[in-house]
């Protein structure tokens, strides 16, 4: 058998458990380098090949349990997040493109706040840090900035410790146990995060891939899904030094309740709304000012950035 054939038969297997075809082989390439070891370039390359003789029998329970809905990156363990792998469990969010803006976007403030106070280090924190996959980021691609990543679940930040010592920055990030900014000391330059903001009567309407597999506590946020960005804003209201930025990712439909509540929060103006690839407003930045209120500054998206 080909590994050509070996897709048409498991794809064929997927779709009859209820799951989109061009997703399922999409996810079953997935689970085949990651079965063989090769890159994407070779899977493309070498699907004529005969399949390896013991493939079929290993790969065999992975796509059944895909089939039950399991996410890939459960069954692999890994997810590329920035170009980098990530280790992930169910004890984590599965890192996603879009929360690839927020660390851009973030990146580009860390540049703003260089350009204004270049002589000190910049403090920043990952609110909700989970798989550790933005702290991480931020560390690697700004190593000068001091980073600091905290969760309240310990599982999540043992992963993130965990991933932080395979990428190589164990040593430049610190981690807390807790809520928000617990451990935390301001003020601080920048403030992200990917927040739990999924309305909890939305649940039904999930994917069971999410719904079943992934936390709750890193999905869920209240009846309109904004009790934790509220508590965030706050946060970054009493926390962020003058000119320090929040940076944080937001759900479908929310743009317009973000810009009511930074409005009304003071200390904190509006930079932007920037929308993601497929033109939906995901990531939110403001900054923090002297006064008690300042005007928005968001009158022209900004282009999202090319990390590249």
């Amino acid at each position: 058998m080909t590994l050509a054939a070996w897709l048409a038969e498991a794809s064929r297997q997927l779709t009859r458990a209820g799951r989109d075809e061009r997703e399922s082989r999409q996810d079953l390439a997935a689970l085949a380098r990651w079965q063989l070891g090769w890159t994407s370039a070779e899977w493309l390359a070498r699907q004529r090949d005969e399949a390896p003789r013991d493939f079929p029998e290993a790969i065999a329970p992975l796509v059944a349990r895909r089939a039950l809905g399991e996410p890939v990156a459960h069954l692999t363990g890994e997810r590329e997040f920035y170009g980098r792998t990530f280790r992930v469990t169910p004890d984590v969010l599965i890192p996603r493109p879009e929360t690839e803006l927020a660390v851009s976007e973030a990146l580009a403030c860390l540049d703003d706040r260089a350009a204004a106070a270049p002589a000190r280090p910049a403090v920043v924190v990952d609110v909700g840090t989970g798989s550790g996959c933005i702290a991480v980021t931020i560390a690697l691609e700004r190593p000068d900035a001091r980073v600091i990543a905290t969760d309240v679940s310990a599982a999540a930040i043992a992963i993130a410790e965990d991933n932080a010592r395979r990428l190589g920055v164990g040593d430049r990030l610190a981690f807390r146990h807790g809520a928000l900014l617990a451990g935390v000391d301001p003020p601080v330059d920048l403030i992200v995060s990917n927040p739990p903001y999924i309305a909890s009567a939305d649940r039904a309407s999930l994917a069971v891939d999410v719904a079943s597999y992934e936390p709750a506590v890193a999905l869920f946020a209240g009846d309109d899904g904004l009790s934790v960005v509220r508590q965030i804003v706050a946060a970054a209201a009493a926390s962020l030094g003058a000119g320090g930025f929040l940076v944080m990712e937001i759900g479908f439909g929310q743009d317009d309740a973000l810009r009511r509540l930074i409005a009304s929060t003071p200390r904190l103006a509006l930079v932007r709304i920037q929308a993601d690839l497929q033109q939906i407003p995901r990531v939110v930045v403001a900054r923090a000012t002297s006064s008690s209120r300042a005007p928005e500054a968001a009158a022209r998206p900004r282009p999202a950035a090319d990390r590249n």
